[in-house]
């Protein structure tokens, strides 16, 4: 079912039960290879299905029921699940998984059973398309993915490594794509391979890869696409006369899919790209925090040490520290200080940038930056609470706070006027009691 067009190949199409896959026509020679693949998994539902394979095989796998490919494969597959079959809430997610060509692939269990190495990663609609970096270099295979939110190429993450992996010394790169009940549109629009060698080895020529019999054809091939091409710039030029002045950038935009991009594309445009940053600048934040608690577990270590060794030495002076140990203490603080007033600039930027992006769209960016600021909020107030407890700790007891002695119970007031005091309360509170009998007495007579 996949459909090639000139700038992709869609290997299956929105539609329940498709199945596709695209394969090399030869055998990959490479001892070490890299492969990078960029592709674009969308769907109009929230969870979609079954996924994308990228493949090194012995043989090629043609259809079967292995995420559209077949299965008792010979090498390794790299699984892009979309769809969560165990009920285990982990999906999406990538799985690699390598065969000897006698195992079944455990469908079902979303090969967790048979799984190398695992992420979990969300690669469907995206809004640029998704890439993963895989790498296979003195029998470790990696895997690096670029989650698609940010238009840099080279921004991949970590998601897989597995290591002792014995692979086919040759066989045949693929990618193939599978939909079920659920349907997604899986295309990829690129497939590049690149041979790794060792330094100090020779690379092989090129002519030594490619015959000289398919260089021929590959140029002929060329030659076709290019007739074609001026085929169609002379039709649109005759369709079009009233744009002979400026004909190539018209046939650029003719011929591109969407060459504007609409006021919601640029709004969900700036709002990822304010969103990236944000995330970059709470790893910046990370990091000094992380640096932070370093400086003070050794700055704790090494004052914990001197105090054991002085109070080893001289068991009466174990309370006394020196005043270089307090110098050492306030220097320490005013790293500190410092320290966190980066950080507090730097959260002030990102909390310009979040007011930037004002679309309800992003209203889950900013939750989880809020998130994230109240957890830096937190360490910092372990970071002054640790440094406070210790300063205290190294004191001398001498210097050590006091709580202030309660002044005396001011008493004012004498035996004398306090009898005063309770008889004249007496006195009143008899006479208002008499006061309401007689009221109450004169309303009853009009009964």
């Amino acid at each position: 079912d996949a459909i090639p067009s000139a700038d992709q190949i869609r290997i299956t199409t929105s539609l329940k039960s498709q199945r596709g896959s695209v394969w090399t026509k030869n055998k990959s020679i490479f001892e070490y290879w890299e492969v990078e693949v960029t592709f674009r998994v969308t769907g109009r539902g929230r969870i979609g299905a079954d996924g994308l394979a990228i493949w090194f095989t012995e043989e090629q796998g043609m259809e079967g029921p292995v995420f559209g490919a077949a299965d008792k494969w010979n090498g390794v597959g790299i699984f892009f699940d979309s769809f969560d079959n165990d009920g285990k809430k982990n999906n999406p997610g990538v799985i690699v998984v390598g065969n000897n060509g006698k195992l079944l692939y455990d469908h079902q269990n979303d090969g967790s059973t048979q799984a190398l190495a695992s992420c979990q990663r969300d690669f469907r609609n995206k809004p640029y398309p998704v890439r993963a970096k895989i790498t296979y270099y003195q029998k470790t295979l990696t895997v690096l993915i670029n989650n698609g939110f940010t238009p840099d190429k080279e921004d991949y993450e970590f998601c897989a490594k597995v290591e002792d992996m014995m692979l086919p010394s040759q066989g045949y790169f693929g990618i193939s794509a599978a939909t079920g009940g659920l349907a997604d549109d899986h295309d990829v629009l690129s497939f590049l391979t690149f041979q790794l060698t060792e330094p100090g080895k020779e690379v092989p020529t090129l002519d030594a890869e490619i015959p000289q019999k398919d260089k021929e054809k590959y140029q002929e091939e060329f030659e076709h696409f290019q007739q074609e091409l001026d085929k169609k710039k002379e039709e649109f030029q005759k369709e079009h006369p009233d744009v002979q002045g400026q004909p190539g950038k018209l046939f650029e935009q003719f011929f591109t899919d969407d060459p504007f991009e609409t006021v919601n594309d640029r709004e969900l445009r700036q709002i990822f790209e304010g969103q990236n940053r944000i995330h970059l600048e709470i790893k910046q934040l990370n990091r000094q925090l992380d640096m932070i608690l370093d400086e003070q577990r050794r700055y704790v270590s090494a004052v914990t040490d001197e105090i054991a060794k002085r109070g080893a030495g001289i068991p009466g002076q174990q309370g006394q520290v020196s005043q270089q140990e307090i110098d050492t203490v306030v220097k320490t603080q005013e790293e500190v200080i410092r320290h966190v007033n980066e950080m507090r600039n730097s959260m002030a930027d990102a909390l310009r940038l979040i007011s930037g992006a004002q679309h309800p769209g992003s209203a889950a960016g900013v939750y989880e930056t809020t998130q994230h600021f109240n957890d830096i909020k937190e360490h910092l107030h372990v970071v002054k609470r640790d440094i406070e407890h210790l300063v205290q700790r190294n004191m001398p007891s001498s210097e050590k706070s006091k709580c202030p002695d309660l002044p005396p119970f001011p008493s004012c007031l004498s035996t004398m006027h306090f009898f005063i005091f309770v008889a004249v309360q007496t006195v009143l509170f008899i006479a208002y009691i008499m006061y309401r009998s007689q009221q109450e007495a004169a309303a009853k007579k009009f009964f």
